[in-house]
Order: C-alpha cells, then sequence, then structure tokens
C-alpha cells in the first residue's frame, strides 16, 4: 500500500489502520494526503484496486478571503498556526500528533486550502475499476464535512461518516 500524510504530519498512517487496505494495488492518503493519492492513482500507470481517502481536504466551498486569512496568518507565524491547525484537527478526541509532526510549508498549505476536487477525476478512476471509500467525521473542525460528503456520497464507491468524530475520525 502506499500512504500520502496529512499537512505538517509524517507516519501517521498507524492512526487509520483499523481501515488501511495492506495491498500492492492500494493507495491512501489522509487530509492533504488523500489530494496527493488521488493525483498519484489518476498519474500511475500501475494498477490501483483501492482508494482510500480519509478526511479529504474539502475547502471548495470557502470564499477566497477565508484562504487568503489562513495563507497570511501562516505567512505571519508558521509554527502557530501549525499548532493551531493540528489542535483543531484533533478535536475532539485527545491524540497525541508528537511522533507524527513535521514542518509543513506554505505551498503544501496553499496547494490544500485551493485544490478542487473534481468529478471527472473520480469518475474516471472508477471507470477504470478503482474502489474509491471516503472516510468523514461529521464533527471536523478543518474541512466542510457537510459539503464534503454531499460531493463525495454520489461519487465514491463507498462513503463512510462518523457521527462523533473529527478529522482524525475519532
Amino acid at each position: 500500500m502506499i500512504y500520502f500524510s496529512g499537512f505538517s504530519l509524517e507516519g501517521e498512517a498507524e492512526l487509520f489502520s483499523d481501515w488501511l487496505v495492506q495491498s500492492d494495488y492500494a493507495v491512501a492518503g489522509f487530509s492533504y494526503g488523500a489530494i496527493r493519492a488521488l493525483e498519484y492513482a489518476l498519474a500511475t500507470p500501475h494498477r490501483i484496486d483501492r482508494l482510500l481517502l480519509f478526511s479529504p481536504a474539502f475547502f471548495q466551498s470557502k470564499k477566497e478571503r477565508f484562504i487568503t486569512l489562513q495563507l497570511e496568518a501562516f505567512r505571519k507565524d508558521p509554527e502557530s498556526y501549525r499548532r493551531n491547525f493540528l489542535t483543531r484537527a484533533v478535536s475532539p478526541a485527545l491524540i497525541d500528533l508528537n511522533p507524527y509532526l513535521k514542518e509543513g510549508t506554505f505551498e503544501e498549505l496553499e496547494e490544500l486550502l485551493r485544490y478542487r476536487w473534481e468529478e471527472e477525476k473520480l469518475q474516471k478512476l472508477r471507470e477504470r475499476g478503482t474502489v474509491i471509500e471516503v472516510f468523514i467525521g461529521e464533527k471536523d473542525r478543518i474541512i466542510d464535512a457537510k459539503g464534503a460528503l454531499e460531493f463525495f456520497i454520489p461519487l465514491a464507491t463507498a462513503t463512510y461518516r462518523f457521527r462523533e468524530a473529527g478529522h482524525f475520525l475519532r
């Protein structure tokens, strides 16, 4: 399995071990990593049987002002921004992210915030026979969970919603 990490994280795949598929033909990603997992699955010439998207970074329903403010806050104090971002991401669970922290860049944050999920990309993968599974916590304080569910439900093979969970699906 190929796994892509979330913004400012690395090695956090173990937090999703209950849902990961150990297969040479599976690709998974969390949050920002879900974007990278989708793009990898589209670009690779290799067979991909299953794409697992955990809390995909879904900001296309947000206004440009929101994105601009996020990027300005990061530029002003990257460390404080990362800390606040990850604190909101963990809520309502209590997860120690210290073992998984890495420096996220301005460019990664901008890509995460400006990325536009496209129906055609998901449909293309499904036509290739790829099973697409999406996992979303309804109490997510990072992404627009309701908007993400509305977008992914008709396009994914399976969409799992966690009613009492946040961004880390806990």
